[in-house]
């Protein structure tokens, strides 16, 4: 199949035709780094990042680029506001940003080019640019003149007049149009600046990305993307920019992902709502955080709420249990001689994975539908819960190599969307009776003999014990007593057996309050510990 993206700049999909084939070469806009990375910069990151390995999972070599802007007003503002200089910020702010994708288990891009290391590049673009007279010099400033290019608006689908009405441009008499933007800036008191033919100055953030990306992957290259904020103007400009430098098409396919609201607002700063990656990662894992991000598709507006994180999280735990299971099982269940069995190559399972990776395979190909390919993670999952319940049964070697290969397919395909499920720390405990006390219960078989079960009892007093020993162990920075904690699960599930569920459900959010979670199933419940975050 072909892989099919909607193309910003004809507002289609569009097959997918690299400039040489087998080759990707992709662009993606990177932070401003005045302050901390924020959830709105994880999806950017996070989507980049989706596509890239996807890509290369479908079989390309790609060339992923994605840049710094360590120079503009914001960073020069905010570091005079700390008292500490503009460059020492932005290399501050830079590291923290590349902690935090780090810390979201994203990879770090082919190249990450920096503006401040690429002067010399924009400067020989903009005399360019002025030698052909779409730019023109002024007291310092060096302005692209829109109206040189008659295919200004065409990724933004608008037309000169429209944009002129409803952009918001600094009025500045110096310029031959309010359109025209800034390539460089004369330098100020104070603020940094770098020698060029037209005095002491800084580059303009458009013409940084235009430089960098043309350096990295070529005068034309496959993909080009960012947020949706960008369209216009700073894509706008790139094209305008580039295409009038080259005389050749810059980049063939523009991606843009949607905006991350808060609570149905607008994430800003003057709101009070930025939500902060590092903040966010003391609350939730990694791959909470980013199936949360992923059950939309990239490019429709996403809404935060922490009772969706809160679901994702569960989400993510039950795969998680699923894989540890699938993986565990294998190691403590003996093999049976499987020499009697036939056509074993035909367990069910063995047909469902391959039907998981076509679905996972055609979501992703209709320009990458996460939500699509996350369903197809799920019922993968639910077709592995079923074929342990097989090997509870008997733990044959048909089904113990399917679980294997269920086990690796789900982990690539997550390893696929962000560097999903990775990491598996998760431990299982079944349910083990406890206590003293016993309840002798006497039925009939229906086959003219009574059976007798023993059920342990925990008594009130034990149960409250055991919390006082939980919270102590939390308290003193110690592991979870497993016995104790044992003993609270017990109560539960005989709270429960009463009917009880008022206290049944109290205790299951005091268990996850202290990161344990209980699994009802139909063998008898479960706990584990929620996956580590590390």
């Amino acid at each position: 199949m072909t892989i099919r993206i909607h193309n910003t700049l004809s507002q289609r999909k569009e097959a997918l035709e690299p400039l040489v084939p087998g080759e990707i070469r992709m662009y993606a806009c990177g932070p401003t780094v005045y302050d901390r990375a924020h959830i709105g910069h994880a999806r950017a990151a996070l989507t980049f990042d989706v596509i890239w390995r996807y890509l290369e999972y479908r079989g390309y070599k790609v060339t992923y680029v994605r840049n710094y802007t360590d120079v503009d007003d914001k960073i020069i503002h905010r570091a005079a506001s700390l008292g500490q200089s503009w460059d020492s910020l932005a290399e501050e702010q830079i590291e923290a940003y590349r902690q935090d994708m780090l810390a979201l288990g994203l990879r770090t891009p082919t190249a990450e080019p920096r503006a401040t290391r690429h002067i010399q590049e924009m400067i020989d673009m903009i005399q360019s640019l002025i030698m052909k007279r779409v730019a023109y010099a002024v007291d310092g400033d060096v302005y692209f003149e829109v109206r040189r290019f008659p295919d200004y608006g065409k990724l933004s689908h608008r037309d000169l007049e429209e944009l002129r009405v409803g952009a918001r441009i600094e009025v500045d008499p110096r310029k031959r149009d309010p359109l025209d933007f800034a390539l460089w800036k004369a330098s100020k008191p104070g603020e940094p600046s770098w020698d060029s033919p037209w005095g002491a100055g800084r580059p303009g953030w458009h013409i940084e990305c235009s430089a960098m990306s043309m350096k990295y992957l070529g005068e034309t290259f496959d993909i080009h993307g960012g947020g949706a904020d960008l369209i216009f103007p700073h894509h706008e400009n790139e094209i305008a920019q580039s295409e009038c430098a080259t005389g050749k098409p810059f980049a063939r396919y523009w991606i843009h992902n949607g905006f991350v609201n808060i609570h149905a607002e607008k994430m800003s700063k003057s709101l009070g709502n930025v939500l902060a990656v590092h903040e966010l990662l003391d609350e939730f894992t990694p791959d909470a955080i980013k199936f949360f991000l992923l059950n939309t598709h990239y490019r429709a507006p996403l809404d935060y709420s922490e009772e969706a994180l809160i679901s994702n999280e569960s989400a993510k735990d039950k795969l998680q249990l699923v894989l540890a299971k699938a993986y565990g099982f294998q190691e403590v269940q003996p093999s049976t001689d499987i020499s009697h069995i036939s056509g074993w190559a035909d367990y069910p399972l063995l047909q469902q994975i391959g039907e998981a990776e076509k679905a996972f395979r055609v979501a992703m190909d209709d320009d990458f539908n996460t939500p699509g390919a996350r369903d197809a993670m799920f019922t993968l999952a639910r077709h592995i819960k079923r074929a342990l319940e097989d090997a509870e049964r008997e733990p044959v070697k048909p089904i113990l190599e399917a679980l294997r290969r269920g086990a690796d397919t789900l982990r690539q395909l997550g390893s696929v969307l962000g560097g999903l499920l990775q990491t598996l720390e998760v431990e299982v405990h079944e349910q083990i009776p406890v206590g003293t006390h016993v309840r002798v219960q006497v039925s009939d078989s229906g086959m003219g003999k009574d059976t007798v079960e023993v059920v342990r009892v925990v008594q009130v007093s034990e149960y409250i014990a055991a919390r006082d020993a939980v919270e102590a162990a939390i308290a003193s920075g110690r592991s979870l007593p497993t016995d104790e904690v044992n003993i609270i699960v017990e109560y539960r599930r005989q709270r429960r057996d009463e009917k009880d569920w008022v206290t049944a459900d109290d205790i299951r959010v005091w268990l996850a309050d202290r990161c344990v979670m209980v699994d009802d199933t139909a063998k008898g419940t479960r706990w584990r510990l929620k996956t580590s975050r590390t």
